[in-house]
């Protein structure tokens, strides 16, 4: 091949919010008719908050075509093929459109504050549009199905099957269980050992932290502004999208479905090399640790090694330092993003920072970052990708690769 297979591990899609309505069961629509200004209007209000909303609007200048990509399956591959990606993981979307799922069934999963019911009906809609949106292109697509798996794990499992079913490929997750049953409770264990049978790849997706903590009230227009909030939130939510990893690792869930496959998505890499030393540490039972009994036991491996076979990050937006640590990561365990169509991503200048961050590489690292691992961990076919990265991939020998 003369170009180098991209695959980002890290996209975003969904509907204009008005048009989840006709994918919800219609015993919804009612009330989905009452939520949805409300949803709007709170996301108006969390934007300016959080201190994006002036910069999404001068980025969005110039750049309207390329966002209704977002849901619109032409203008979606005319991004692809600009950035010079073959295939893409598909997560749902939110502030940048106003187009998350409704009822609190977005990128946050909350439990406070919302309905069972009702988030599993918003849930459901999108992951209704999303197997048709798949469908349209389904060697360029990895569709991501949200799952509130926390409600009702017999809900939950229904929701796999229908997902495999209907040509998903993955699982998006709650990072955060709020009150509920966290992720090392055997109640669990049906959902992974389906999650395994059904070869799905079940997600963590940053985002979720304790946003009061940092901000107060988002959703409150006249709430003063604490100096610092937005630094406080980012160097924080990295670690609520690990979290459950450490609950999965030490709850056995690896050791007991040993083809299990979590992507960990958009919450940067730098934290998983002193993240797994802890683990590992702690796994050796040092001295100061004798005194706790034997919470080991149980385990056949090391958590770094649970890590290696089973756990993938979705590098987004991959920076040149995080290039620079893949060999303290695993470059095995890494795979590059675009987080299209969102600001803080790459796109619209996908190609120039594709470079910036991996040029120099070895030919072996570049490729399995870009694209190789991820097809590996999503069973993508090579054969139906190829086409695509002959046609708008980056050029092998265009990274000045260290052994070219």
């Amino acid at each position: 091949m003369k170009n180098y297979i991209v695959v980002s591990s890290d996209c975003h899609a969904g509907l204009r919010p008005e048009e989840y309505r006709s994918y919800l069961d219609p015993k919804y629509r009612e009330t989905f008719d009452i939520a949805l200004p409300i949803q709007i209007e709170q996301t108006r209000v969390a934007a300016k908050r959080f201190l994006v909303d002036d910069i999404n609007e001068e980025w969005r200048a110039g750049n309207e075509r390329g966002i209704t990509g977002a849901w619109d399956h032409d203008a979606r591959n005319e991004v692809l093929d600009g950035d010079g990606i073959a295939a893409e993981v598909i997560y749902p979307d939110g502030i940048t459109e106003m187009n998350a799922p409704p009822f609190g069934a977005g990128i946050s999963l909350p439990t406070a504050g919302v309905d069972a019911e009702l988030q599993w009906a918003g849930a459901r809609a999108h992951n209704r549009w999303l197997a048709e949106f798949v469908a349209k292109q389904p060697d360029r697509r990895v569709g991501v199905a949200i799952l509130p798996a926390l409600w009702d794990v017999d809900e939950s499992i229904r929701e796999v099957r229908w997902a495999k079913e209907n040509g998903l490929k993955g699982l998006m997750l709650p990072a955060q269980w709020g009150d509920l049953a966290p992720y090392h409770h055997p109640k669990y264990h049906p959902l992974w050992e389906a999650i395994q049978d059904q070869e799905m790849v079940m997600h963590f997706h940053s985002g979720p932290a304790p946003t009061s903590d940092y901000f107060g009230d988002l959703m409150d227009p006249d709430a003063e502004n604490l100096p610092g909030a937005v630094g406080i939130y980012v160097s924080e939510v990295c670690w609520f999208a690990a979290r459950p990893l450490t609950f999965l690792i030490w709850g056995g869930a690896f050791e007991l479905f040993p083809r299990l496959k979590v992507g960990i998505t958009e919450g940067t890499v730098v934290w998983a090399p002193p993240y797994l030393e802890l683990l590992d540490h702690r796994y050796a039972q040092t001295r100061e640790s004798q005194k706790l009994g034997d919470y080991t036991s149980h385990l056949s491996m090391s958590p770094s090694e649970y890590f290696n076979r089973n756990v993938m990050l979705g590098a987004s937006c991959l920076s040149r330092h995080e290039a620079l640590m893949r060999d303290q990561i695993g470059v095995g365990n890494l795979m590059w993003g675009s987080d299209y169509p969102h600001p803080e991503g790459t796109w619209p200048i996908t190609r120039q920072q594709m470079h910036t961050s991996l040029e120099g590489l070895p030919t072996k690292d570049i490729e399995a970052i870009l694209g190789g691992n991820a097809i590996r961990f999503y069973d993508l076919d090579v054969a139906k990708l190829m086409p695509h990265a002959e046609r708008v991939g980056p050029a092998r020998g265009s990274f000045a690769e260290s052994d070219a």
